[in-house]
């Protein structure tokens, strides 16, 4: 026989025992707790689970009955009535009232939640930094996690080793090590749930309130909230065609957080003459480099430069990666590479914040890693990707002649289109008008802490996603793009 859904009914309190149970599983009807369909404990089960009398149970489910929320089968229990859809009253946790967050959450909220996308579908998406999961082996992948669910079974029972899994540490290793030149072993991996999460370990190791951190300008948002919601002191330093401005770095800076293999959000790589003048300010002033190398995997064109954690020579780096742009973002596997003497720490955050991630996962992602099928992925992938990278491209130039101008770059999931020199536009507006349209698009504005001073290099523009717009729907999305400017 089915087994009735477990439901606890609190007794405490005065008045009828029979009323109190009738109220409590009518208002778990009325709210959606129980829904129609579910059987209910037998009358007898109930009675005993809550101290009580037999027939003080029947009462209520007899009236409970008689008012149609409830329905009897013979033989077969008591059950939600299937017809019943009355949801009126929705739970709701209480309203805390006088309950604040300190005053910076309130700011990040504000700032970090994301504008509601409206009742417009989209019809043409060119969001950046989601990768196509058309792509994604998704058979291949469900074989490998069934595989180390088969492997738990007759595994050591417990909590895991915070770092992560031994595999998957060893694969990593190799993995960056053949192909970003990174100096790694295994014990100096350390796995996370996203790159995010190996931000937010980093600044809980690193970071006092009111400690200075640098970023880029314009630079990656959810980096530089994530500082200030550790009480950093935030300085946007500007980017220009060879990445960060070395010289406008404060000197008080305790750490400096850079994407220089494929600048987020404008594409460009950092030259060797800026990453070499970076690791020698960091070693001069005593800080941190926490390099982002966020989907670099996918080159079009030249051989990429090497990470500034191969350059190192000093110690001052900490390599920070991510899978959520070669597979999929929902997976949450990220790692993060840092210098011995800050990795007790590290590891010991990763402990006190979540212990550890999904060992299943890891482990499944270190089998794709070994047998070659992430390297295989990638370049399947990014032959698809610098089909629709070179589409938009050709298409910005014929549709865009005067208005828009790509900025080069030879990497990742998304290129940046300024205006074109002499061009006047609101950006603002038409990305609020394409979206308006049916276009899922976004502005270079948002990620400036500050707004661009005039005549800087780079300006406010567009950022075009490829992941998950289909080659066949590119020039129809621009075109509607294009029916989004004034005049």
């Amino acid at each position: 026989m089915e087994a009735g859904v477990e439901f606890d009914v609190g007794l405490t309190g005065r008045g009828d025992l029979a009323a109190r149970i009738y109220r409590q599983l009518l208002d778990a009807i009325l709210d959606g707790r129980l829904r129609p369909g579910e059987r209910l404990p037998p009358t007898r089960e109930m009675a005993a689970r809550l101290g009580v009398s037999r027939n003080t149970v029947t009462v209520a489910y007899d009236r409970l009955t008689a008012e149609g929320f409830l329905v009897g089968k013979t033989g077969a229990g008591t059950y939600v009535c299937p017809r019943h859809h009355i949801h009126q009253r929705p739970r709701a946790a209480p309203p805390g009232r006088g309950l604040r967050p300190r005053p910076q959450w309130e700011t990040l909220v504000r700032e970090a939640v994301p504008v509601p996308a409206g009742k417009i579908p989209t019809r043409y998406d060119f969001r950046f930094g989601i990768p196509d999961p058309a792509l994604f082996p998704l058979e291949t992948w469900r074989r490998m996690v069934a595989r180390e669910l088969r492997r738990a079974n007759v595994g050591a029972p417990g909590y895991a080793d915070p770092a992560g899994h031994p595999g998957l540490r060893a694969a990593i290793a190799r993995y960056v090590g053949v192909s970003r030149s990174v100096r790694a072993g295994a014990g100096d991996v350390l796995i996370t749930q996203g790159a995010q999460q190996a931000l937010d370990l980093i600044g809980r190791v690193l970071i006092e309130p009111g400690d200075l951190v640098a970023i880029e300008e314009p630079g990656y948002r959810a980096a530089r909230l994530l500082f200030q919601s550790l009480g950093a002191r935030v300085a946007a330093v500007p980017v220009d065609e060879e990445g960060l401005d070395v010289a406008a770095l404060p000197a008080g800076a305790r750490l400096v957080y850079v994407t220089p293999s494929h600048q987020f959000p404008l594409g460009t790589p950092m030259s060797v003459s800026r990453r070499a003048a970076l690791l020698t300010w960091a070693a001069r002033h005593d800080a941190v480099i926490v390099e982002d190398d966020y989907d670099s995997e996918y080159r079009f064109e030249g051989r990429p430069l090497e990470p500034l954690q191969s350059l190192d020579a000093c110690g001052r780096v900490i390599y920070v990666g991510s899978f959520s742009k070669t597979l999929l973002p929902t997976l949450r596997l990220g790692f993060l590479i840092a210098p011995a003497s800050l990795q007790p720490a590290l590891r010991t955050a990763r402990q006190l914040t979540d212990w550890h991630g999904d060992p299943t996962t890891q482990g499944a992602l270190a089998t794709f890693i070994d047998e070659g099928l992430l390297s295989r992925h990638i370049r399947k992938a990014t032959q698809e990707y610098a089909t629709r990278r070179a589409a938009i491209i050709a298409t910005l130039r014929t549709r865009f002649p005067g208005i828009l101008t790509p900025i080069p770059s030879a990497a990742g999931l998304h290129l940046c289109a300024l205006p074109a020199p002499g061009s006047r536009v609101d950006f603002e507006t038409v990305v609020s008008r394409a979206r308006d349209s049916g276009l899922a698009i976004d502005s270079i504005a948002p990620f400036y802490a500050g707004h661009p001073e005039p005549g800087l290099i780079l300006g406010y523009g567009l950022i075009l996603g490829y992941g998950l717009i289909h080659p066949d729907d590119i020039d129809k999305g621009l075109a509607l793009l294009a029916d989004s400017f004034p005049g």
